[in-house]
């Protein structure tokens, strides 16, 4: 099996986090670069990203998961992309788990299904809006619509051509994915990250995903 696994890590003020997700990363077998797209920072994270051993791109001002995902995926050359956030730490070895299915041909995308959070961040109006619209659009459920850790073909990205911005970006990925023909599979994975907490940053951060995932959803539902 000679197939190169390219990983796409975007990161937005991660300086304490970073390094050691880049470390777990790292000892996954079949991974031959690292790449950390800088959204425009304002703290250490582009010398953490170094210091780690990653490549790093930088974007002069924070553009969004999309736009950075957009910028980092011309810059890389495996036959599987992996997708990982920046927050993961050591859990994120558990990337190779999402990394099987795909090598092995027995699917074009896996998204990771993560274990029940232990505190509640929210009260579900995104993941219910779009596992709502997944169910409309592609006729599949999808119980980790939002997930962000995905490991797809570099056939399909290329089929896709290019990602939605914002927050929008994995729940327009999957709809597309589907209404192209490739198998999307989710796969239960021992991943923690941090949970965006029940207070005025977090309802806004929340707010936004809304938006943004309706605005998806609206333009897929009239296509």
């Amino acid at each position: 099996m000679n197939k190169k696994v390219s990983v796409l890590i975007p990161a937005y003020n991660e300086e304490t986090t970073i390094g050691t997700t880049i470390k777990a990363i790292t000892n996954i077998d079949f991974v031959s670069e690292i790449v950390v797209i800088d959204d425009g920072s304002k703290d250490d994270t582009f010398k953490q990203a170094k210091r780690a051993g990653a490549s790093v791109l930088s974007l002069d001002t924070n553009q969004g998961k999309g736009a950075a995902l957009n910028y980092g995926i011309q810059q890389v050359t495996g036959d599987i992309i992996l997708f990982i956030d920046a927050d993961l730490e050591d859990s994120a070895r558990e990337a190779k788990k999402l990394l099987r299915p795909v090598l092995n041909e027995e699917a074009d995308m896996t998204i990771a299904q993560f274990p029940p959070a232990e505190v509640k961040g929210g009260i579900g109006l995104v993941k219910g809006l779009a596992t709502w619209g997944l169910k409309k659009i592609t006729n599949q459920d999808f119980k980790t619509p939002l997930s962000g850790q995905r490991a797809l073909t570099m056939d399909l990205v290329k089929k896709v051509r290019k990602f939605a911005n914002g927050f929008g970006v994995e729940v327009a990925l999957t709809i597309d994915a589907c209404k192209l023909g490739f198998k999307v599979v989710e796969v239960p994975v021992n991943m923690t990250h941090r949970e965006t907490k029940r207070n005025i940053r977090g309802f806004l951060h929340r707010g936004k995903q809304f938006k943004d995932v309706l605005k998806v959803l609206a333009s897929k539902i009239r296509r």
